[in-house]
């Protein structure tokens, strides 16, 4: 069985060991830091860590200031509440000004389970990627997560990170680099491309898997950084393949499948097939319920390979 590593857990723990040594870190949280696990830099710099109460519009104002101070903030709560409930002060009084705060959010998606549709957020990375200077991550595993902290602490600029209630199998080692605007081929293959982020990556190298017993050859992409997106690997795989799919946790609507159609559209217009959350609310259940409820399973993903080779030989 692969080893599972959280990307929420990593979170926590690589932050604390960054603010033993960084004294400019400071963390503030929205009364959740056992979710989204800033209870680890909380024991190790009480003095730099502020619990902001319920009140996460006031979190991203503080988060401004202490950022105008000199300070590099980390803001997290839910995704629901950091992309939703404070997107205002995000976009005013953070990207506006181009301020140096780091926006991680956990519980993205619907793999947040039984908290219900109030709580799934498959919007965030539509309302992130829309404000101009917001750069949006998501890792695909702990290890990913981890070089992520590791480059945006010395990146200037906001960013907005989604991790994850869940668990994922280990992708990386521990020698990775994380590049801003940079996906990676995480399988080869000739016949389609299947871009994915986050979660979906493991999916998708299982509908890989599936698709090679059927002679067909599936490339899968790792597009963890969703703006600033890796253009020019789109299109040579889109030139090399000729046929694209998306996989992600969210939305099909201004999500990765558009960015990644966006990019096509303009530069080389090729088949291709989203799969994601249909412009709906979910419901409550279990994740591994609900991925297959709407359709985000490893057999959803090589369907749409399967259909999208189909859509070409048509052409």
């Amino acid at each position: 069985m692969a080893e599972l590593m959280g990307t929420r857990e990593t979170y926590g723990e690589t932050l604390a060991e960054l603010g033993r040594t960084n004294k400019n870190i400071v963390v503030l949280d929205a009364d959740l830091s056992s979710s989204t696990m800033t209870k680890f830099f909380a024991k190790e710099c009480p003095e730099r860590f502020f619990n902001m109460g319920v009140s996460e519009q006031d979190m991203m104002g503080t988060a401004a200031g202490l950022a105008l101070a000199g300070k590099i903030p980390f803001a997290s709560t839910f995704a629901v509440f950091a992309s939703g409930r404070a997107w205002e002060q995000v976009r005013q009084a953070i990207a506006y000004p181009n301020l140096n705060v780091k926006i991680v959010a956990s519980h993205g998606g619907i793999s947040v389970g039984e908290d219900g549709a109030s709580h799934q957020m498959t919007e965030d990375l539509a309302l992130m990627r829309a404000i101009p200077n917001m750069r949006v991550l998501i890792p695909a595993d702990g290890m990913e997560m981890k070089a992520i902290m590791k480059t945006i602490i010395a990146a200037p600029g906001p960013f907005y990170v989604r991790t994850s209630r869940m668990k994922f199998p280990v992708l990386y080692d521990e020698n990775l680099t994380f590049r801003i605007g940079q996906g990676s081929i995480v399988r080869r293959g000739s016949d389609l491309t299947i871009i994915a982020a986050g979660y979906m990556v493991h999916v998708s190298l299982k509908a890989a898997e599936i698709l090679q017993q059927e002679n067909i050859s599936a490339r899968v992409v790792n597009m963890s950084s969703i703006k600033p997106i890796d253009d020019e690997l789109i299109v040579s795989c889109a030139k090399e393949t000729k046929a694209i799919i998306t996989a992600e946790e969210h939305s099909i609507i201004g999500g990765l499948g558009s960015a990644v159609s966006e990019v096509l559209s303009e530069q080389c217009p090729v088949p291709m097939r989203r799969i994601g959350i249909n412009d709906t609310f979910c419901s409550s259940g279990t994740a591994a319920d609900l991925f297959e409820h709407y359709g985000l399973t490893a057999e959803n993903v090589a369907q749409a390979g399967r259909r999208v080779i189909a859509d070409r030989s048509r052409r």
